[in-house]
């Protein structure tokens, strides 16, 4: 079975991602593989547009396909534990430099966000020219649970989000529906998800003339108005996020959740997120955010590969993928275990330049 489909109607490239059963979460090779087909269909005279989607109705992509990048790295901490096992270095930095391509592509990239999108599927929707969110959209980076970190971008998409949304939707991994997404900067256009058909076969009759990128605006914001945006839960969160703007230091923004006593739902499953995720990871993804506010989006994904391989080489991020998605017991026991155990030096070891600045493997 083809892991990546294509297939071109009207100058107009559609890419599937086939993987129904994983949620189609990416793999190493599905990720190479969209590298190539994007490469291709740059320059080419065929292609006007590109239509981004994921297979079946559940998810546009899950996210990444980690179940292999784990193995990779237990065998190697069974050889040399301090040793970098090169699968990390391949996969994330294939992976960033897929989304910096998508970022920076000089054709229109339509992404169809129905479903679940998470994690990686975040960076590839984010990154899309024309970003599409439907009613059944359920969007999260809920990294902090598996002992990572909004990656794929999140240092560059969460800090452009208003007040401290960002930092609150890093650090809780709340789940955002397409109301949320569109009010947050996530998509540009909330339409409804029976509008799918209608939408392709306007594509598929367009007139691409001189400015494709106008022509896909034109038949999208159509759609986007005759669709009812409902209530977004994040907007209807303003006052309570606001609270966030002044936390300078993880220890308030901590004070500032825990202590709020008014909770309702949408609090209470962030803070449930918060209080069970890594304690490494809380810290690691208050400081990346923090630092990267004035990077630019090439030095966000050297920063992110850097980051997201040290956290290869420590214990949370594969105790957590075990615990989450290979035993699934849901019980990691992460290291450190508490928030008072967690020392300063410790997530500076994070932070730790893995290489010099000529031979930063991420080539962008």
């Amino acid at each position: 079975m083809k892991l990546i489909c294509t297939e071109i109607k009207n100058k107009v490239g559609f890419i599937t991602l086939n993987s129904e059963k994983s949620l189609n979460a990416l793999s190493l090779s599905m990720i190479e593989e969209l590298s190539v087909i994007l490469q291709d269909w740059k320059k080419s005279d065929q292609i006007a547009c590109i239509f981004l989607q994921g297979a079946g109705e559940k998810a546009f992509c899950a996210g990444g396909d980690i179940r292999k990048l784990y193995e990779a790295i237990v065998a190697q901490q069974k050889i040399d534990k301090k040793k970098l096992t090169q699968e990390c270095i391949d996969f994330f930095s294939k992976e960033y430099e897929l989304d910096y391509k998508l970022h920076t592509y000089p054709k229109p990239v339509i992404v169809w966000g129905h479903g679940i999108v998470m994690g990686g599927g975040v960076g590839l929707l984010v990154g899309a020219s024309h970003r599409i969110v439907t009613e059944k959209t359920k969007l999260a980076m809920p990294e902090i649970n598996i002992g990572l970190y909004p990656d794929v971008g999140g240092t560059w998409f969460l800090n452009k989000m208003p007040s401290a949304y960002g930092l609150y939707v890093g650090l809780t991994g709340t789940r955002l529906d397409g109301a949320d997404c569109k009010f947050l900067g996530l998509a540009d256009y909330y339409i409804l998800s029976d509008s799918k058909d209608k939408i392709l076969q306007e594509l598929a009759q367009a007139n691409w003339g001189s400015d494709p990128s106008q022509v896909v605006s034109d038949i999208l914001k159509s759609f986007g108005e005759a669709a009812d945006l409902p209530a977004s839960q994040a907007e209807l969160h303003q006052s309570f996020i606001k609270k966030f703007e002044n936390a300078h230091s993880l220890e308030q923004f901590r004070e500032v959740l825990l202590s709020h006593s008014d909770r309702d739902e949408w609090m209470q499953a962030g803070i449930k997120n918060f209080e069970s995720g890594s304690p490494s990871s809380a810290y690691i993804i208050f400081r990346q955010l923090h630092i990267g506010r004035g990077l630019s989006l090439e030095e966000v994904f050297r920063s992110e590969l850097n980051l997201s391989c040290q956290c290869c080489l420590h214990p949370d991020f594969i105790e957590g993928v075990r615990a989450l998605l290979v035993d699934k017991d849901k019980q990691p026991n992460w290291q450190p275990a508490t928030w008072g155990e967690v020392s300063l030096e410790w997530i500076d070891g994070y932070f730790k330049p893995l290489w010099e600045k000529d031979t930063h493997p991420l080539k962008i």
